[in-house]
Order: structure tokens, then sequence, then C-alpha cells
């Protein structure tokens, strides 16, 4: 893709005036557009039913993926699910979980989610957003099968998890691929958002659940909380057939006025409106700029216009969100409180878990109407605080005294405090930025790569976290530490700011390498784009001279 045709986009022209900060602009030659064809220019809702309903419905693969994290911290400590899957230690005369099988059976679940986040791209590009969705929705309920068919075998249940972790880790790339490609503008960052939060709200529905089980003495203890993971990826597969498909996998199909009504009903305006004429022309304008470019080899996400530095921006930004420390909490949070004392674990998970919903539901106003960058570095900010003082309190304190009653609700109140930060900032505005920054060639493999990086993390952290937390024991939460500190500086230095742009601006906002700390004030450049865009063609066909200084809006090139 030639440089030229990245910006072409930038050409001055009524429509690319558009702004999603504002409802809809005015502007004194909004009436008649080329070929008298009238746009309207009637206010546009802030959020429809129909654009409601995709977001809800879509999210619930979000839901799938809390679900499944949220529920083995709670499984691990059953009486029961010890007594059939752990191995029985002589001395104690107990059966307890080592390191490794507690970290194969909590871990394998990231192996899977790794590579289902890897070969989801090949096939969402294949068969289309909505289809993929089902197909790994479907998948996921083969895993839970696999694993709520044994009650002796804990290697079944390894497995069973790495199957249905295929399907999470698929559905945690395509679900944000398809809402950033079919939100209006201006609930884009909430919607995509809005995956976190259904994450959030899947832990926290497991940890209540587990509560309610585990003292029942039989494999229902456990079961129970399977079993009803069932429902949730049903709701997902059956409820996406009765979705549209992304807007731009439409288009770029060649099923141009399939995306023009869509666009048009999830915006809540006629097919002729401004809005939806912009939306279509930067489609087209892309389309054309990549068709032009040829295929895209794999390698490209590597060599392409500013690909290589996003690629490795999404990969750090999605590793990061794991080495904040979140999971860490989730998956060791029941095991964590049981030690230093607490009658009832399960009931700080759930304190814990109904704090990191109900702190989500506030992050995603955050992410419309405080930007990305700076909720992200306030995010890890406070978070480098939180785990600073959980680390000290903990080393210092519980240590040398697991029975101290302060310093227990101390580490409970500073990891409120922590999820607090990470609920509103991190957790759902990383989904956001991701889903933003890779136009359509690249998106899927991109997202793919920059999710499997993510499970990667979380693999590493759930199976390793006995290991090093014998060893150093609450010290562990200084490299958490250290890690959000770095977070400030990476999001500083490197990430834009993309609230309230279309995508196809975020990219060419890229391609021209514009500074991150000046992101939140860039208008594209006029004066230039005549200048960088005429070279465009070698020798113009007869009949073409002037072409590339027309471009009009695509409904009305199409109609």
């Amino acid at each position: 893709m030639g440089f030229n045709n990245v910006i072409s986009k930038l050409k001055p022209e009524p429509e690319s005036k558009f702004s999603s900060q504002a409802p809809t602009p005015a502007r004194a030659d909004s009436t008649v557009e080329k070929d008298e064809i009238t746009l309207d220019d009637s206010p546009v809702k802030y959020l429809t039913w129909r654009s409601f309903i995709l977001g809800l419905c879509v999210s619930m693969g979000g839901f799938i993926f809390g679900y499944s994290t949220g529920q083995i911290s709670g499984f691990t400590t059953m009486e029961d699910f010890k007594n059939r899957f752990a191995e029985y230690d002589h001395a104690t005369g107990k059966h307890a979980f080592s390191n490794v099988r507690n970290g194969l059976i909590v871990g394998l679940l990231s192996i899977g989610t790794m590579i289902g986040a890897l070969v989801a791209a090949p096939i969402a590009d294949r068969i289309g957003r909505k289809l993929s969705i089902s197909f790994w929705a479907l998948l996921h309920i083969v895993g839970i099968i696999v694993q709520i068919a044994t009650d002796d075998k804990w290697y079944q249940v390894a497995m069973g998890r790495w199957v249905a972790g295929l399907g999470v880790g698929a559905l945690s790339s395509v679900v944000p691929m398809y809402q950033s490609e079919s939100a209006p503008r201006q609930v884009r960052g909430a919607m995509v958002s809005a995956f976190q939060l259904f994450v959030a709200f899947g832990i926290f529905i497991s940890y209540l659940i587990n509560y309610g089980t585990e003292s029942i003495k039989s494999t229902a203890s456990w079961r129970i909380t399977m079993g009803i993971g069932f429902a949730w990826p049903l709701i997902l597969g059956v409820g996406t057939l009765f979705l549209p498909e992304s807007p731009r996998y439409a288009y770029r199909h060649g099923r141009v006025d399939e995306a023009r009504q869509v666009m048009s009903k999830l915006y809540g305006v006629p097919t002729n409106h401004r809005v939806v004429a912009q939306e279509m022309q930067d489609m087209k304008q892309k389309l054309e700029e990549e068709l032009a470019a040829g295929s895209a080899p794999w390698h490209e996400i590597l060599t392409g216009p500013r690909m290589f530095y996003r690629t490795l921006l999404g990969i750090t930004l999605q590793s990061l969100q794991q080495l904040t420390g979140a999971n860490f909490i989730f998956y060791y949070g029941t095991s964590i409180f049981q030690g230093v004392g607490l009658s009832n674990p399960y009931v700080t998970s759930i304190i814990l878990g109904a704090v990191n919903f109900g702190m989500t539901i506030p992050g995603l106003y955050v992410v419309e109407h405080y930007g990305r960058r700076n909720c992200l570095m306030v995010g890890a900010a406070w978070m480098f605080i939180c785990f600073m003082i959980w680390a000290s309190v903990g080393h210092e304190v519980l240590n040398s005294d697991p029975s101290s009653h302060p310093a227990g609700i101390a580490m409970i109140v500073f990891t409120c405090f922590f999820i607090v930060g990470f609920a509103t900032t991190w957790g759902p505005i990383v989904w956001a930025i991701c889903g933003e920054m890779y136009p359509f060639r690249y998106r899927a493999v991109c997202m793919g790569v920059a999710t499997a990086a993510n499970w990667t993390w979380n693999f590493l952290i759930s199976f390793f976290t006995p290991f090093i937390s014998s060893s150093i024991d609450f010290r562990y939460g200084y490299v958490f530490a250290a890690c959000c500190f770095a977070a400030v500086l990476i999001v500083f230095f490197f990430v834009n700011e993309t609230q309230g742009r279309t995508l196809e601006e975020v990219d060419t906002m890229y391609v021209l390498h514009v500074k991150p700390w000046k992101s939140a004030g860039w208008v594209p450049p006029e004066g230039i784009v005549a200048d960088m865009h005429a070279p465009t063609t070698e020798s113009p066909k007869e009949g073409e001279q002037g072409q590339h200084q027309h471009h009009e809006p695509a409904e009305i090139q199409e109609q």
C-alpha cells in the first residue's frame, strides 16, 4: 500500500469534515451534493436500540471469557474437587494440588485461548465475523462436555479446559473485531469496552454460583457451575445468527447495499444521511487503496505502512493488561485470602467480583468522555500505588504473622482499590484501542496476534504463580507494580488518542506519524493533500484525467 494512497482520504471534500464529537455538523454546503442527491443532516441518536442489542448479544463472548476464568479459582479449593483430582498428601492425610497440576488445570485454558485467537483470524476473514462467532461458541460447548464427563481424571478436566479455551480465545479476538467494525463511531469505544464489562460480569456470576455450591458434598459442587456454563455460548451462538454481518466485511465482499443498510439501521438514520455517506466513503477509499496494493501476505503486518509499530504496540498493550496483575487476583484470589485466615474466602471473592463488575460500568462512560490515553495513564499509576502497598503489607506483616486481621483487611481494601483502577481503565479500554488501531486489511490477523499475546501472559501468570508465590511470597506484587509503572510511560509515548474518530481516520493518524501526546487535538491536514496525492497515477488512461481530484460520496457514486 503506497503512502500516497494511504493519505488520499485526507483530500479536502465536504464530507470529510464530519466529526463524531457532535451529533451532526451544521454546514452551509450540506443541502445538495453532487449529482443533485440530497444528503440528510438530521440529528444522530447517541444510541439506537439496534446497536444496543448488537452490543449486548455479542458481548456475551466476554461473559464466556469471564465465567471460564472465574470458576476455576473456586474449584481448586472445593473439597470434592480436590478429593477427585488432586494428589494425596500422606503427611497431612488430605488431598492437595501440586503446583504443576494446579498450574495445568488453571493454565491450559489459556494455551487453548492463545491458539484460538491466532486461528480465528483466517476463519473470520473467510466465512465472516457473524458465522465465526457462532462456530467458536459451539466449540466452547464441546470443551464443557469434555470437562463435565469425568469424575476422576484430572487430565480430562485440563484438556476440556484447553478445548473450551479455543472457543474463548477466538471469541476474545472476533467479538471486539465485529463490534469495532459495526458500532457507530460515537459509541464504538463504549460498545467494545462492554466486552470487558461482560468479562467482569461473568467472573462475578461464577463466584456467586461457586459460593452457592461449594458446601455440597458431591460432584454437584463443581458440575453445577460447569453445567450452567452451557447457557452462555448457546445464547451467543444462536443470537448472533439473527444479527447483521459487519458492514465493513459486507462492503469488502461486494455487498455494498447491505453495508449501507446496516450502517443506516445501526446509526438510526436514513440511508442518504451524511454520517452514512462519510462511513461509506471512508470504506470505499480504504478498499481502493488496498485493492491497488494487491493481496496482503502475512508478513505485511510487520512491513505494511506503520504496521510493525502498531502490531508491536497491540501486543504490548494486551500483554500489559495481564501484567497489571488483575488475573493473578482473579485466578488465585480465593487461595490468597484463605491463606490469610479469612473464614470464608468465597465471600471475599464475591466482594472482589462485585467491585470489578460494578466499576466496569462507569468505565464505559469514562472511555468515551475522558479519552483513551488519559484514562490508561491514570489507571496504571493508580494500580502501581495499590500494588506497592499490597506487596509491602503482605511481605512485611502477613508473611511473618498470617493471622494478622488488620493486615488482612488492608490487603482486601487495596485489592478492591486496585480492581477499581483496572475495571474502569485497563480492563475495557485496551480492547477498544486494539479494535481501532488497525486497518481492515490487517485487522483480523493483528487482533489475533495481540489477543494471543494476552493469553500467553495469562497462561504464564496462571501456571507460574504458585511457584513464584511460594518463593518470594507477597513481593510478587512488586513485579506487577513495576509493569504498571512501565505502562504509564508506554501509553504516553506510543498510544494515539482515538476517541471520536472513524477507523479510517485512526489508520491515517498512525501512518502520518502523529505524535501521540499531540494526537487528541490532531485534525487531518488539507493543504498538502493534493500535492501528495497527485503522483498516484503514472499514466492516466483516456477519460481519467482529473479523477484524482474528484471523489464523490460512496452512496452517490454507487447508486
